[in-house]
């Protein structure tokens, strides 16, 4: 794919729904937003693997679904694997004649707990072995299907079931892994962030995913009205102040190559992200003023502009 966007506006979007209709998502779901612009990018000839998670649970029930393609699902651990299995068993189907040679996507979807907490060796291991396929995690930051309990991408600071502030606690007491960074490490051809906020930003970034010859990792930060106790009509608007804050930087990393895709002129102070989340809204104004330091330590080294005021 070139460096110019394949997706210049929304009307460019194909019209095809391949996550449809009929799905048991929340309202403000960000995840089922995610997926329906992710399946517009990546077409017909695609294979998804899902884990137990949110997408999968809010798509499949029996014997209903949402997908217009085939699908799978898996394990909580094992989506990278799985995934694995389906491309090494495409490439002996055509190499034997079997099927015709042709491009397909082989996609493995999961959230925050399947990837950055117990599919991370899976997930490793297939980076590793330079599978041909794309990686999705869904990101809303913990285990929303379950009961909102932490994960390790939970943010510092945050309130979970599992996480809870009281006297001796602040809430979740360490910050998020860094997941997308962890692929990088891998050495893989490609390597994303993305938030359904900033639609076209997304799927410009799946297609590119799918020309690419190897494995791909996009990593899709999904606020989550019901875990994180905002309206859900405030769903996009949070997104867009995860990145505007730098709570979430937006970026691509190609063949070694880092590079910004949405740069806000000036930052705005975390406190407009936090004041807005339930899950916060125990913190004083000390332990915001930590995560913003530690927020702004963290935009220095990606490049992004100083914060306003």
């Amino acid at each position: 794919m070139s460096a110019q966007r394949r997706f210049k506006s929304i009307k460019d979007l194909p019209a095809e729904e391949l996550f449809v209709q009929g799905h048991r998502g929340c309202q403000g779901c960000m995840e089922a937003l995610a997926v329906r612009l992710a399946m517009k990018a990546l077409g017909p000839n695609t294979i998804v693997v899902s884990a137990t998670g949110c997408v999968e649970i809010i798509s499949s029930p029996y014997p209903y679904t949402s997908w217009a393609v085939p699908w799978f699902h898996c394990a909580f651990e094992n989506a990278a694997a799985v995934a694995s299995g389906i491309e090494a068993g495409l490439k002996v189907l055509m190499r034997k004649g079997r099927i015709p040679r042709r491009k397909i996507n082989v996609v493995a979807l999961a959230g925050d707990g399947g990837t950055a907490d117990i599919g991370l060796q899976a997930l490793s291991g297939a980076l590793e072995r330079w599978h041909n396929f794309i990686y999705i995690c869904t990101d809303n930051e913990a285990y929303m299907n379950t009961g909102i309990q932490r994960s390790s991408a939970t943010p510092y600071g945050a309130w979970t079931t599992t996480s809870p502030p009281g006297r001796v606690s602040i809430g979740q007491k360490t910050w998020k892994k860094d997941v997308p960074s962890i692929a990088a490490a891998h050495r893989i051809p490609y390597v994303a962030t993305a938030c359904p906020s900033y639609p076209l930003d997304l799927v410009n970034k799946v297609a590119k995913a799918a020309e690419i010859e190897g494995p791909a990792y996009i990593h899709i930060y999904c606020p989550c009205p019901t875990g994180w106790r905002f309206p859900s009509e405030l769903a996009v608007e949070v997104g867009r102040l995860g990145v505007e804050t730098g709570m979430f930087a937006l970026y691509e990393i190609e063949d070694g190559q880092f590079r910004l895709t949405v740069k806000p002129a000036k930052r705005k102070h975390v406190r407009e992200y936090l004041r807005i989340q339930g899950r916060f809204r125990h913190l004083s104004d000390e332990e915001i003023e930590k995560i913003q330091e530690k927020v702004d330590k963290i935009c220095d080294e990606l490049g992004l502009p100083p914060r306003e005021g």
